[in-house]
């Protein structure tokens, strides 16, 4: 089955277009929709593409950044502004792949894969989508939750909190493979302290649910108390509630609850894993 290729100027167009097609998938980097398409996928009739420059934009100058979803990797790993998502990038494949891959489109891959996602869910991330419906923004962990029912809306760009000092996010992805493989578990924390005291933790997890999901029985665990011994314990015990991993390849469903709490406890105490 041929498979029409389409290009617009503005990002509107595209949404537009995408939105209008349910046989349409966006390109952006390629690294899902092409191999996709190698597998031999019947579904995608038009592929969607868009050169418009806003998709590749950064905006670094407030609390919270915004990032073009047409970014790569590459380009985060070269902004200085964006260190605190070093890691995060540096965890996503190899070269070829941080090349290609997008911010956008990793808020589309399934899990083991979307580690990018998991430090934006940390961060309090929000999707700005663009479609029919016009241009509307959507926390991710909401966006995450309806994904499937997303799939007629162009992710335009993403913001998220820029950290209020270098140990308040922390970030580990648990892999076979290094850098390239999919993730055992991935793991994203940004815990703000104001009086001595975690006020408004956040944790994601990857691979411990079909999309990145936040550890919330840990996050409540934390909230409020000092940053100590007792309350990372707490948090690591909580660390498996609400997850729903699925056996695959790489680790088991009862390895991975087994062991995110000992992964968690690692990453808030500061041990290597």
């Amino acid at each position: 089955m041929p498979v029409t290729v389409k290009t617009f100027q503005a990002a509107s167009e595209a949404a537009s277009a995408l939105s209008s097609d349910r046989a349409a998938r966006y390109l952006g980097g390629g690294t899902l929709v092409m191999r996709d398409l190698n597998e031999g996928d019947v579904s995608i009739a038009t592929v969607i593409r868009a050169t418009d420059r806003t998709l590749q934009g950064i905006d670094a100058a407030g609390a919270r950044i915004r990032i073009g979803a047409g970014v790569t990797f590459a380009r985060v790993l070269a902004e200085r502004d964006l260190a605190f998502l070093h890691p995060a990038a540096r965890s996503i494949g190899g070269p070829a792949v941080r090349n290609m891959g997008t911010v956008g489109g990793n808020l589309f891959a399934p899990a083991p894969f979307g580690d990018f996602t998991v430090a934006l869910l940390a961060l309090d991330g929000i999707v700005s989508l663009q479609g029919g419906f016009g241009v509307r923004d959507m926390p991710i962990e909401e966006f995450l939750q309806s994904r499937d029912r997303q799939a007629g809306a162009l992710a335009v760009a993403v913001s998220c909190i820029r950290p209020a000092s270098a140990d308040a996010f922390r970030y580990r992805k648990i892999a076979r493979i290094r850098p390239k493989g999919g993730s055992v578990i991935t793991l994203a924390a940004h815990l703000p302290q104001s009086g001595g005291r975690v006020t408004g933790a956040r944790i994601a997890l990857g691979s411990m649910a079909p999309t990145a999901i936040r550890a919330k029985a840990a996050e409540r665990a934390l909230e409020g108390r000092p940053f100590d011994a007792g309350a990372i314990s707490a948090a690591a015990a909580a660390a498996a509630e609400g997850t729903a991993p699925t056996d695959n390849s790489l680790a088991s469903a009862w390895y991975r609850r087994e062991v995110v709490g000992v992964h968690l406890r690692r990453l808030l105490s500061g041990q290597e894993s």
